[in-house]
């Protein structure tokens, strides 16, 4: 899986809740009028994914007790494994990027 860096921005518009026309370096307030960063941004990325496990889980148990749809269900898990694809991409992003860095000479 390929993730460019338009696609990196515009999830991070979307985690923060923003539209993606701001500049590369613009960060949004936050609630408070704070700055928020990207360390804030991994939060809520892994709070988002962690909800959407969650949610699946219970789909699936509805469905086994015979009180929930399979379409739900299937639902569900695609979003969950869409938003964990999505942590693991920036994951290892973040990790490449650091690799890079500490190979840089100062």
């Amino acid at each position: 899986m390929s993730l460019g860096a338009l696609d990196a921005a515009s999830a991070y518009g979307r985690v923060l809740g923003t539209p993606t026309t701001r500049g590369p370096g613009a960060a949004a307030p936050a609630a408070g009028g704070e700055q928020a960063g990207f360390g804030d941004m991994v939060e809520q990325m892994v709070s988002g994914t962690a909800e959407a496990l969650r949610g699946a889980e219970a789909a699936s148990a509805r469905q086994v007790a015979g009180r929930g749809d399979l379409i739900d269900v299937v639902t569900a898990i695609g979003a969950a494994e869409t938003a964990l694809d999505t942590v693991v991409a920036v994951r290892d992003r973040v990790v490449g990027a650091y690799t890079e860095i500490m190979r840089m000479q100062i």
